[in-house]
Order: structure tokens, then sequence, then C-alpha cells
């Protein structure tokens, strides 16, 4: 899930939209709100954001070290107008990537991914994944296996990217539909990450030869490669 933060109501809800578009669960919130809802959130639902994409409103070079205090994932800013000046003040205040509105938001996945490489190697999955018969892009390209495609549905693709990013950690069926489906969602149950996981666990079974997800009643599942 991604949060977008903008003082304008247009620009936080477009790529709020343009997220849920690319199948990805997101939450548009206005400056004021997004503190509010920083300082309140629970673990659980800090736990699900993928990444913060921080547009133009007064003090955003202050929230970076905010957000770091609750959460590892990438601080992305949405600039109006390329500025060296502001750009270096970003990175200075910890941002970990500025980018020139209008981008389309499968950038900002991959860069996203990017950063999550850079601050996360001694546990990130891709990096694990890329030498693997598995490879997985985190970007909307299609996951691979021996260098073939395997077409997933966004849903099941999305499921199998947050459980290799945390591989071997154990991930409550909560916690993957609160990072898939997004964390206020209310038109599905939680329960429909059984069914979605029960798929993907026999696709990826039937390619690969084995199970890479283990799954624990009651406990949850966790990607073991």
């Amino acid at each position: 899930m991604y949060i977008v933060v903008d003082e304008r109501q247009v620009v936080a809800s477009g790529y709020a939209a343009n997220f849920e578009r690319e199948g990805v669960s997101s939450l548009g919130l206005f400056s004021e709100e997004f503190h509010e809802w920083l300082s309140t959130a629970s673990n659980s639902d800090l736990d699900a954001v993928q990444g913060f994409v921080l547009g133009e409103f007064p003090q955003r070079a202050s929230c970076a070290n905010s957000i770091r205090r609750h959460s590892k994932a990438p601080i992305i800013a949405l600039c109006e107008e390329r500025s060296l000046d502001e750009t270096l003040d970003l990175f200075t205040a910890k941002f970990d990537d500025v980018v020139r509105k209008t981008v389309h938001v499968r950038e900002i996945l991959a860069r996203s991914e990017a950063v999550w490489r850079r601050v996360n190697t001694s546990s990130n999955a891709k990096a694990d994944s890329d030498s693997a018969r598995l490879k997985v892009y985190f970007d909307g390209r299609d996951v691979e296996i021996d260098g073939e495609c395997l077409n997933l549905p966004r849903r099941e693709r999305h499921i199998l990217e947050y459980l290799v990013r945390n591989k071997g950690r154990r991930l409550t069926k909560l916690q993957i539909f609160n990072a898939v489906y997004g964390i206020y969602s209310s038109e599905v149950e939680d329960s429909v990450v059984e069914g979605h996981v029960s798929k993907l666990r026999k696709k990826l079974r039937q390619r690969l030869g084995y199970d890479p997800i283990e799954a624990k009643r009651y406990i949850g599942y966790s990607y073991i490669g």
C-alpha cells in the first residue's frame, strides 16, 4: 500500500486512483490528515505501507524524520518543477528520491523498489531472487520462472511480491490483506487472501516443482524460496 500526501485534493486523490488502476492499494491524504494518521496508525497499518509519496505542502521537508521514526518504507517527493536547490534540500532532509510531476506510478513503483534494494540489502528478498529460478520485479512486470513469464492475476502477483520482499518472515493473513487491499478496505473480507494464496501456491508448484511458500494454520505464510 502507498500513502500519497498533498495539500491539493486533486493531486492526492489523482495519484491514489492511478495506483489503484495498477492494482496497487493506496490512500490519499491532506497534509493535516497525514500527520494525525502517522501519529495514530497501528504497527500493523504501518507495516502494510510500501512507500510514501509526498507532493507539495508546507513543512514537507520535515516529514521524512517523522516518517522514519515509524516506518522503513521509501519516501519519495513529487516536485512541480526541476530545481537543484529544492532537490538537494529534500535529499538533505532524508528523502529517498525526488521525481518531477507528472510521473507514471509504475516509475514510482520501480524507484521505490530501487530504494528498498539499497537500504535493505541484507534482508531484501529481491536481491536474493535475482540469481534464483523465480524472479520478481515489483514494478508491474510479470514474474519469471526459469526465464519464462508466469502471468499472474494482479492480486496474486502483489501477494507474491509482498511475501518475497519479506522472505523468511511469517506474515499473517491480515498483514497480507492490508498490504494488498489497503488498511481501510471494506469491499472484501480478509478471508479472500486464503483463496489467492492457494491458487498462487498451486501455480508456483506446477512451474517450480516445489512450493516456495510455507503455510501454517492460524499462524500465516512465509516465503522460503
